[in-house]
């Protein structure tokens, strides 16, 4: 199925037809024949940037060029490839892909995720701390907990101003 070669797919399902049936996954196994043809038809799509329907049909090893047009044309709406077809001329011509690197999206999943590593680093050496020496006095525990809020505020605040730098 990975392959995309139908001919392939073929003889595994013919050799090992009884194994499926017995197995009774034969019928699930001849419904991957639609998988099977949409990844060689992405396999083809993006070895080629112009190909023939003729030569389509050849290495999915379908029957005529009329079959494969309908089966690019499927494709190319659901959305499988991105291609358009010349049908007078009889061929699938690819759009050019897009290099994911230059544009910012990268950087901006790697961020996200150095992001959250250094919130769940933050998160554990919060969980950490050591409770403090003295207990005894309730005067030095308000102070402390006093303290601890602000330094929360600070870090929020700290973040907020780093949202709205990234936003710019």
């Amino acid at each position: 199925v990975r392959n995309g070669d139908l001919v392939q797919f073929g003889h595994v399902l013919e050799n090992y037809q009884g194994h499926f049936q017995a197995d009774h996954t034969y019928t699930l196994i001849v419904r991957l024949r639609h998988n099977v043809i949409k990844t060689g038809i992405r396999r083809i799509s993006l070895s080629y940037s112009r190909i023939s329907l003729r030569d389509i049909a050849d290495k999915l090893g379908l029957d005529d060029a009329l079959d494969a047009e309908y089966i690019v044309a499927k494709a190319i709406k659901d959305g499988v490839i991105e291609a358009t077809i010349n049908h007078h001329e009889g061929y699938m011509q690819s759009k050019e892909h897009v290099d994911i690197y230059t544009t910012k999206e990268p950087q901006e999943a790697f961020h996200q995720r150095i992001q959250f590593c250094l919130d769940l680093y933050t998160q554990s050496v919060k969980a950490m701390r050591y409770p403090p020496k003295s207990y005894k006095e309730s005067e030095n525990v308000e102070e402390l907990r006093e303290t601890e809020k602000q330094l929360i505020e600070v870090v929020k605040m700290v973040d907020e101003d780093d949202e709205e730098e990234e936003e710019f």
